[in-house]
């Protein structure tokens, strides 16, 4: 038989130990929180109310303008805020106000960012980075820059890193904003919308997680793609550098 004395220490020991576990926990469950915020949605809304407005937007504020920050959740969130606001949890009104303001306002942040600092930044972080590599940036963005603006918002991570390079190419402010509204209003629109529609139809319902991880996925093949190409085009371009001595 335990004696008392030896069961109360028993007791205290695992009570500090299970404290110590929890407390370790904390930053993964904030982490996870973070990630995967699209799935506690629900429960952030009936805890919190109106300051749920307030979380989406600091979200899609950070995730479009702040390049240190393009694993938040972006397409799969909006479309959740937009299922929630069809069953009556938020106010779509109010839902695509919020996060219109808050992807205008993230781009045309990480815009001014990567016009002021920039180049200083990838100069000092990054040798490889030189003065032709700003004019090849700048030569990009004045021809293509409208376009990748609005497309590179359907395209997680490389929508954080675009508006950022933009500014660092020195694309035209005005011309920016114009194409920053633009893919702002079509991205917002299209995934709450989708969202608000068709996620409280029976078969999205069934399956409502299986269709965020599609989105997911979709999303992430868009982001290989990118990358992808990006690797492609070197390996293309090597035999013409290699044939330089070559005779007309």
């Amino acid at each position: 038989m335990v004696p008392a004395r030896a069961k109360d220490t028993q007791t205290c020991i695992y009570d500090g130990l299970r404290r110590i576990v929890t407390e370790m926990d904390l930053p993964f469950l904030f982490i996870d929180l973070v990630l995967h915020i699209d799935k506690y949605l629900p429960g952030i809304i009936e805890s919190y109310g109106f300051w749920t407005y307030l979380i989406l937007f600091a979200i899609i504020f950070c995730e479009t303008g702040l390049v240190v920050t393009p694993y938040l959740p972006g397409d799969s969130l909006l479309f959740v805020a937009g299922t929630l606001a069809g069953a009556g949890y938020l106010n779509i009104e109010a839902l695509i106000v919020i996060l219109l303001a808050a992807a205008i306002l993230g781009d045309t942040l990480n815009y001014w960012i990567g016009h002021t600092a920039g180049m200083k930044v990838l100069e000092k972080k990054y040798s490889c980075v030189r003065a032709e590599h700003l004019e090849r940036t700048h030569e990009y963005f004045t021809k293509y820059g409208g376009m990748t603006v609005v497309i590179a918002r359907f395209v997680p991570f490389i929508r954080t890193f675009a508006p950022f390079l933009a500014g660092v190419g020195k694309m035209s402010y005005r011309w920016f904003l114009t194409y920053n509204v633009i893919g702002a209003v079509l991205w917002v629109l299209a995934f709450t919308l989708a969202g608000f529609f068709f996620g409280s139809l029976p078969l999205v319902k069934e399956n409502f997680s299986l269709i965020v991880y599609l989105i997911i996925g979709v999303s992430m093949l868009a982001v290989g793609s990118v990358i992808i190409q990006l690797l492609w085009q070197p390996c293309k371009t090597a035999p013409d550098g290699k044939g330089g001595g070559k005779k007309d």
